[in-house]
């Protein structure tokens, strides 16, 4: 009984709306019980109350992941939320909840998950802001962009911005017929922008206001053209710059980093092992990140390779060295992701003296 207590316990999940699938195997990988149960926390906090042992408990990002991580962490002793782009071996072989969830607990036995960062609730609020922001401003986008595609589809010139003024909304409505619908379309499509637009102010003030609580806003505001919104989101996806001990890591979670591939790295030359001197194939940016980070640094980027400053005295210089244009503009988001996670781990702002001409 006493071994029992002092064995570990490795609980995967398959989670889904209604049920989750809960499988448990111990130390040697031999499988101790199984269940399904709603997806209930009461529930789910009975079955796992009732195990024995230190228990480390395993499943995927999903639409609960969040309530789930809060529920169970003070519970057990672990919680690893996987990320579910990087688990191939549930695609092997047959698929079923009871499957998957014996082969996350195995994965998370042997040590082979990548798990996603869940980790502070101080920043919880901010995050959700910043989500809204984030999908109000793409249903804008989304709308504006069927706007204009039903005046091209009319062979209207739409260029600029003029079509989304409230002044001249009736001259652009004058040019459809409503015969076929189309008026009547444009119509509806323009209340919807202006209702957006409206929201979006307002999830726009309130995440400005809560970012505001958090004192590494104004360091990373110091930034040129990292401005409130920028600073906020990255503030709230983030969460803590103490996750990434180096640069490099920061960059490959951004989607700054290069993926490089190499094969035979070694030969036998006389007797003796050397390293071969075949060039390293780069296959471009890693593919798996934050899609959200990458907007706000190769934005920001790309604003300040076109503005006076001393990021575009950088940039320049890059330029003169011989580099593409392209690639300029990827080692200033490089240089401006450094900046941001070393001045917001010291509490220290932007200072343009310490510009190093050198590449990121």
């Amino acid at each position: 009984m006493n071994r029992e207590k002092n064995t570990t316990k490795y609980v995967g999940m398959d989670v889904h709306r209604d049920c989750v699938s809960m499988m448990v195997l111990n130390e040697e990988g031999r499988q101790m019980s199984q269940c399904i149960v709603p997806t209930d926390g009461a529930v789910i906090l009975e079955f796992i109350q009732g195990l024995r042992g230190s228990v480390q408990i395993t499943f995927e990002e999903t639409t609960q992941s969040a309530w789930l991580y809060d529920l169970l962490q003070p519970h057990v002793s672990k919680v690893v939320v996987c990320n579910p782009r990087k688990n191939a071996l549930l695609k092997a072989g047959n698929k079923n909840d009871k499957l998957d969830a014996l082969k996350l607990a195995d994965l998370l036995r042997s040590k082979m998950l990548s798990p996603v960062y869940h980790g502070q609730n101080s920043t919880r609020r901010l995050k959700e802001l910043g989500r809204a922001y984030t999908v109000l401003t793409e249903d804008t986008t989304r709308v504006m962009t069927r706007l204009k595609a039903v005046y091209r589809g009319q062979a209207l010139s739409t260029q600029g911005k003029a079509i989304y003024s409230q002044r001249r909304r009736e001259e652009w409505l004058q040019l459809l017929s409503d015969k076929d619908g189309l008026r009547q379309y444009a119509e509806y499509l323009f209340q919807e922008l202006d209702g957006l637009r409206g929201i979006r102010r307002q999830a726009r003030q309130s995440l400005v206001m809560e970012s505001s609580k958090f004192k590494a806003v104004e360091m990373l505001r110091s930034i040129p053209f990292l401005g409130p919104i920028r600073a906020a989101l990255l503030i709230g996806v983030v969460q803590t710059p103490h996750r990434f001990r180096t640069k490099r890591q920061f960059w490959t979670y951004c989607g700054l980093g290069l993926e490089t591939r190499s094969s035979a790295d070694y030969r036998v030359v006389s007797g003796q092992i050397q390293r071969s001197k075949k060039q390293v194939l780069i296959t471009g940016l890693n593919f798996h990140h934050n899609h959200q980070l990458k907007n706000i640094f190769k934005g920001a980027a790309t604003t300040a390779s076109t503005r006076s400053g001393p990021l575009r005295d950088y940039y320049q210089g890059l330029i003169t060295k011989g580099i593409r244009p392209e690639m300029a503009r990827l080692t200033l988001a490089r240089k401006m992701a450094t900046m941001a996670l070393i001045l917001w781990k010291r509490g220290e702002r932007f200072d343009p003296t310490e510009l190093q001409p050198q590449a990121a």
